[in-house]
């Protein structure tokens, strides 16, 4: 029997069993299997064991656009740390930016105001336009946040104030949510959740008869740095400053915002959470001042992390971004440095150190299939892994 005799399915089993080297001389045959190979089937199995092909834990794919097989390709580009890396925009005045990633458009937060920019793909995938497209603005003082919606970008600033734009015309409203700076902000749903400075966590609106309406008031005795909604919008976390007697991590009901619970209880004062990430809605991953990324299941144990990572120089860890199964990226507070982790090993994959003349935090991460953006003190960096690094002559 022929093998283009066996069905589709039987066919998709037996290479299955194959290597990514198998597959790829198994495609130069001829051109029936070359074209059956790059069939995203054929990949799957392979691509959900590497990092950052878009194959996440339960099973969604976050870039179908996007062949498994030339993501499995550029996957082993980020094991093995080959990337070219680029300085994208300078700017004069030290501030603490932020990002968004929402396909093929980034924003970027420079002191009061929100610019977007195109990621050109006509000019390679994730090529970076320097003139910005569309210009957010309304804050007196500097964007801490900010968070997008399908049509909303909804900033938190240190003047208190929490701006609502809609992305699909120049509608704005804007509303004091806070006595003192506004430190994090997450939405979900028509939800809006935000931490500030001043000791209290609240939870908006976004329906449109409602917008502006505080609906509770949370009391949390600590300096809030992060917030986080879970993915079913049931619950929230608030990650404080721990500078008071409780734990710095704590679970809360959004409707009726009773304290569910607290996560861990060995934390040292100080060590503040500047960074919640959601993996599922009982799973999720941490990180702070005490230079440890930590990794909790709330269905095991809320008093003790199911596993951890910590920075090796002993710096603290300002942001992070995960691929939703195996990778976590981690930006530290000393000389730009980033670093990759595989969930499935204590020690450190990868580290870019991203400048080495002036020392700087990385504020804030954000990826897609082959880049990685960084956003420091006074510059916007990239790391693309479609490429291997230049040589260095010797």
């Amino acid at each position: 029997m022929s093998l283009f005799q066996l069905p589709d399915d039987v066919l998709y089993l037996i290479l299955s069993y194959l290597d990514c080297k198998s597959l790829c001389r198994l495609s130069q045959v001829c051109r029936r299997l070359f074209h059956f190979t790059r069939r995203d089937a054929v990949w799957r199995k392979i691509a959900k064991d590497l990092i950052n092909t878009g194959i996440t834990r339960q099973g969604g794919d976050l870039y179908q656009g996007i062949l498994l097989k030339d993501r499995v390709r550029i996957s082993q580009n980020w094991s093995q740390g080959s990337c070219r890396k680029e300085v994208l925009l300078k700017w004069k005045t030290n501030l603490l930016p932020w990002l968004q990633l929402d396909h093929d458009v980034l924003y970027l937060s420079q002191a009061a105001d929100i610019g977007a920019y195109h990621l050109s793909p006509d000019r390679g995938r994730g090529r970076f336009q320097h003139s910005r497209f569309a210009l957010f603005s309304g804050h007196q003082e500097d964007v801490c946040r900010f968070v997008l919606t399908d049509t909303h970008l909804i900033s938190a600033g240190g003047d208190g104030k929490i701006i609502i734009h809609n992305r699909r015309d120049d509608f704005s409203m804007e509303f004091y949510a806070h006595s003192q700076e506004v430190n994090c902000i997450d939405c979900k749903d028509g939800l809006i959740v935000s931490g500030s400075r001043d000791k209290t966590a609240r939870i908006w609106t976004l329906s449109p008869n409602r917008l502006g309406k505080c609906l509770h008031t949370i009391h949390t005795f600590d300096r809030v740095w992060s917030v986080a909604l879970s993915p079913t919008i049931g619950t929230f976390v608030t990650g404080t400053a721990c500078c008071e007697d409780s734990t710095p991590l704590r679970i809360w009901d959004t409707e009726r915002c009773q304290l569910v619970s607290c996560l861990g209880e060995d934390f040292r004062r100080g060590a503040g959470v500047l960074d919640i990430i959601y993996e599922s809605p009982f799973q999720l991953l941490t990180c702070g001042y005490d230079t440890y990324i930590r990794y909790w299941d709330l269905r095991v144990c809320s008093r003790k992390c199911v596993m951890e990572w910590e920075e090796p120089h002993d710096s603290a860890l300002y942001c992070m971004q995960t691929d939703g199964n195996h990778l976590i990226v981690s930006g530290s507070s000393y000389y730009g440095v980033v670093r990759l982790w595989d969930k499935r090993h204590t020690r450190c994959l990868q580290m870019f150190q991203l400048t080495s003349s002036t020392s700087s935090p990385v504020y804030c991460l954000r990826l897609n299939a082959s880049h990685l953006y960084a956003a420091l003190a006074s510059a916007l960096y990239s790391l693309d892994f479609t490429a291997p690094a230049p040589r260095t002559r010797r």
